[in-house]
Protein backbone atom coordinates (compact mmCIF):
# COMPACT_ATOMS: atom_id res chain seq x y z
CA UNK A 1 0.00 0.00 0.00
CA UNK A 2 1.56 3.27 -1.07
CA UNK A 3 0.69 6.59 0.40
CA UNK A 4 0.77 9.56 -1.91
CA UNK A 5 3.29 12.22 -0.97
CA UNK A 6 1.88 15.00 1.14
CA UNK A 7 1.48 18.23 -0.78
CA UNK A 8 3.65 20.98 0.65
CA UNK A 9 2.83 24.64 0.01
CA UNK A 10 5.03 27.64 0.71
CA UNK A 11 2.92 30.67 1.54
CA UNK A 12 4.09 34.26 1.73
CA UNK A 13 2.21 36.14 4.43
CA UNK A 14 2.12 39.91 4.93
CA UNK A 15 1.78 41.55 8.31
CA UNK A 16 0.92 45.01 6.99
CA UNK A 17 1.14 47.83 9.48
CA UNK A 18 0.07 51.43 8.97
CA UNK A 19 1.27 54.61 10.67
CA UNK A 20 -1.46 54.26 13.32
CA UNK A 21 -0.07 50.93 14.59
CA UNK A 22 -2.95 49.02 13.00
CA UNK A 23 -2.65 45.77 11.05
CA UNK A 24 -4.54 44.79 7.91
CA UNK A 25 -6.49 41.54 8.13
CA UNK A 26 -8.95 40.03 5.69
CA UNK A 27 -11.92 37.70 5.96
CA UNK A 28 -11.85 34.58 3.80
CA UNK A 29 -14.81 33.79 1.53
CA UNK A 30 -17.27 31.36 3.14
CA UNK A 31 -16.40 28.46 0.81
CA UNK A 32 -13.19 26.48 1.14
CA UNK A 33 -10.74 25.78 3.95
CA UNK A 34 -11.18 28.14 6.91
CA UNK A 35 -14.09 29.86 5.16
CA UNK A 36 -15.23 32.93 7.08
CA UNK A 37 -12.04 33.04 9.20
CA UNK A 38 -9.88 36.14 9.36
CA UNK A 39 -6.25 35.99 8.26
CA UNK A 40 -3.16 37.97 7.44
CA UNK A 41 -3.18 38.28 3.64
CA UNK A 42 -0.82 36.41 1.37
CA UNK A 43 -0.62 33.44 -0.96
CA UNK A 44 1.33 30.66 -2.61
CA UNK A 45 4.77 31.29 -4.02
CA UNK A 46 5.11 30.81 -7.79
CA UNK A 47 8.03 28.83 -9.27
CA UNK A 48 11.15 30.99 -9.45
CA UNK A 49 9.63 33.77 -7.34
CA UNK A 50 11.28 35.18 -4.22
CA UNK A 51 9.15 35.26 -1.08
CA UNK A 52 9.27 39.07 -1.12
CA UNK A 53 8.05 39.20 -4.74
CA UNK A 54 5.32 36.69 -3.91
CA UNK A 55 4.03 38.77 -1.00
CA UNK A 56 4.06 42.04 -2.98
CA UNK A 57 2.25 40.37 -5.93
CA UNK A 58 -0.35 38.64 -3.78
CA UNK A 59 -1.18 41.84 -1.88
CA UNK A 60 -1.59 43.76 -5.14
CA UNK A 61 -3.86 40.99 -6.53
CA UNK A 62 -5.90 40.49 -3.35
CA UNK A 63 -6.12 44.03 -1.98
CA UNK A 64 -4.95 46.40 -4.72
CA UNK A 65 -2.28 48.14 -2.64
CA UNK A 66 1.46 48.66 -2.84
CA UNK A 67 3.49 47.52 0.15
CA UNK A 68 7.12 47.45 1.16
CA UNK A 69 8.09 43.92 2.20
CA UNK A 70 10.41 44.04 5.17
CA UNK A 71 12.17 41.50 7.36
CA UNK A 72 10.99 38.01 8.28
CA UNK A 73 8.82 38.07 11.41
CA UNK A 74 8.36 34.30 11.85
CA UNK A 75 8.39 31.08 9.85
CA UNK A 76 5.71 28.54 10.73
CA UNK A 77 5.39 24.89 9.68
CA UNK A 78 1.80 23.66 9.94
CA UNK A 79 0.26 20.31 9.05
CA UNK A 80 -3.27 20.00 7.76
CA UNK A 81 -4.88 16.63 7.00
CA UNK A 82 -4.22 16.74 3.24
CA UNK A 83 -1.17 19.02 2.99
CA UNK A 84 1.51 20.87 4.93
CA UNK A 85 2.36 24.54 4.73
CA UNK A 86 5.33 26.71 5.49
CA UNK A 87 4.18 30.24 6.28
CA UNK A 88 6.93 32.79 5.68
CA UNK A 89 5.59 35.82 7.50
CA UNK A 90 7.13 39.22 6.77
CA UNK A 91 6.66 42.59 8.37
CA UNK A 92 5.31 44.93 5.69
CA UNK A 93 4.51 48.61 5.41
CA UNK A 94 1.56 50.07 3.53
CA UNK A 95 2.95 52.41 0.83
CA UNK A 96 0.02 53.44 -1.39
CA UNK A 97 -3.48 52.63 -2.52
CA UNK A 98 -6.70 52.12 -0.61
CA UNK A 99 -7.11 48.43 0.30
CA UNK A 100 -10.12 46.79 -1.36
CA UNK A 101 -11.51 43.27 -0.73
CA UNK A 102 -10.79 41.99 -4.25
CA UNK A 103 -10.33 38.31 -3.35
CA UNK A 104 -11.85 38.21 0.13
CA UNK A 105 -15.13 39.12 1.82
CA UNK A 106 -14.00 41.98 4.02
CA UNK A 107 -10.91 43.83 5.21
CA UNK A 108 -10.17 45.69 8.43
CA UNK A 109 -7.40 47.68 10.05
CA UNK A 110 -7.15 46.47 13.65
CA UNK A 111 -4.85 47.07 16.59
CA UNK A 112 -2.97 44.24 18.24
CA UNK A 113 -5.35 44.41 21.20
CA UNK A 114 -8.39 43.97 18.92
CA UNK A 115 -7.07 40.79 17.26
CA UNK A 116 -8.63 38.50 19.86
CA UNK A 117 -12.09 39.67 18.69
CA UNK A 118 -11.57 37.83 15.36
CA UNK A 119 -11.41 34.11 14.55
CA UNK A 120 -8.13 33.15 12.85
CA UNK A 121 -6.96 29.74 11.58
CA UNK A 122 -4.79 27.98 14.17
CA UNK A 123 -1.49 28.68 12.37
CA UNK A 124 -2.15 32.43 12.68
CA UNK A 125 -2.06 32.27 16.50
CA UNK A 126 1.74 32.07 16.33
CA UNK A 127 1.88 35.18 14.13
CA UNK A 128 -0.15 37.13 16.69
CA UNK A 129 2.02 35.76 19.50
CA UNK A 130 5.15 36.92 17.64
CA UNK A 131 3.63 40.40 17.22
CA UNK A 132 2.76 40.57 20.92
CA UNK A 133 6.28 39.42 21.81
CA UNK A 134 7.75 42.10 19.58
CA UNK A 135 5.65 44.77 21.24
CA UNK A 136 6.92 43.90 24.69
CA UNK A 137 10.54 43.62 23.55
Amino acid sequence: MSTSPVVHKVIGVAVIKNDREQFLIDKRSPQGLHGGFWEFPGGKIEPGETIEACIAREIMEELGIVIEVGDLLIEIEHDYSKFTVTLKVHNCRHISGEPRPIECDEIRWVTLDEMNEFTFPKANDRIIAALLEGRSA
